[in-house]
């Protein structure tokens, strides 16, 4: 599949700079049983029923972005993307991003002025990550719970770089259900959920269930090979709790649907089933024909081109896709992470291999 073929031009100015407020005010594209419709999330338990089984992941966005200071005095920046596991050689190292890179080599360290926060940069990693540490002002790495508290006091909701607008309230890039910390970026499709639209789906008779993937800046990285099948997707911490897992089966075995809030419960749920394992990292990258085994309809925010996360929602709906999105831009839907959202249920299409 060509890389091309998950273009299509966005404008900036249907890039969402805010959030809706309230956050069920969102809008929503549903396309359901080959049925175009013009709605808002506060609507969504007209197209819910009895026996559909709804899944969010309730991971939650650290404050990842760490303003410092090079021994020079410049300034720099650090962007964590993921604690690495702590059983391992790497106790208390962080993957992470850096600027500016080139100036920031292995043995820098850098520091926040009145502070005792120190972060040493201490390797080198491919695409322009590198290894790093905070440590103590005597150099001891800090614990996990320490370093909680370091990022909660100095630490930057790590907003995506096309939202320039100051964001007041960083609990809206927060889902209201977020519970597990890691991620760094939110799960945005969940954004647009609130406790009375809960409400509403249980008194219908909708289950709702948890997962969670860590997301990492990967899943959003743009494909740059020239074809999907060319690009490598980064591997992800998911977990499906067995609860969950007990009521997809039961959900199936009923005749309801699971319906995923999000690419990133998409992942996990298909994780499971294509790995047979309930937790651990997954590489999945659907696209294309895809032999799915649990979701049977898709909630999901608008995405920028040339992304895996196009590519999924591609297989899901098939080449469908790229007439939603044009009508979506004609109808002046907003786009990205504090955008609108669509329903879409799931295209038959051929089967291939996971």
């Amino acid at each position: 599949m060509l890389t091309s073929e998950l273009d299509y031009h966005l404008p900036e100015s249907a890039i969402a700079q805010t959030p809706a407020d309230p956050r069920d005010s969102a809008r929503l594209l549903t396309y359901l049983g080959g049925q175009v419709g013009h709605h808002h999330v506060r609507d969504l338990p007209s197209f819910l029923r009895a026996g559909d089984l709804l899944v969010v992941n309730n991971t939650r966005v650290i404050p990842a972005r760490l303003h410092l200071v090079k021994p020079t005095g410049g300034q720099a920046e650090v962007m964590l993307l993921e604690r690495l596991d702590e059983q391992s050689d790497h106790r208390g190292v962080w993957r992470a991003l850096v600027k500016p890179s080139r100036k920031l080599p292995p043995e820098t360290v850098l520091g926040r002025p009145d502070t005792s926060l120190r972060v040493e940069v201490l390797d080198v990693l491919e695409d322009g990550q590198r290894l790093v540490r905070m440590t103590a002002l005597d150099g001891s790495a800090l614990d996990p719970d320490q370093e909680s508290r370091v990022l909660a006091q100095f630490g930057e909701a790590p907003l995506p770089p096309y939202i320039t607008t100051r964001l007041e309230d960083s609990e809206r890039y927060q889902t209201v259900y977020a519970q597990e910390p890691g991620s760094v970026a939110a799960p945005t499709a969940g954004l647009h959920f609130t406790p009375h639209l809960f409400d509403a789906l249980r008194v219908l008779g909708v289950s709702i269930a948890t997962v969670e993937l860590v997301v990492g800046l990967d899943t959003f990285r743009p494909v740059s090979s020239a074809t999907v099948e060319g690009h490598q997707i980064h591997t992800e911490r998911y977990y499906v709790p067995e609860e969950t897992w007990a009521a997809v089966q039961s959900t199936k075995t009923r005749g309801g649907r699971v319906v995923a809030v999000g690419t990133t419960s998409v992942r996990s749920l298909e994780s499971a089933a294509a790995r047979n394992e309930l937790h651990g990292r997954t590489n999945l990258f659907i696209h294309g024909p895809y032999d799915w085994a649990v979701v049977d309809v898709l909630m999901t925010n608008f995405h920028l081109p040339r992304t895996t996360l196009l590519a999924l929602l591609g297989s899901f709906v098939g080449p469908v896709w790229k007439d939603l999105y044009r009508m979506a831009l004609a109808e002046q839907y907003r786009f990205l992470s504090f955008g609108d959202a669509m329903l879409v249920d799931r295209q038959e299409m051929a089967s291939v291999n996971r």
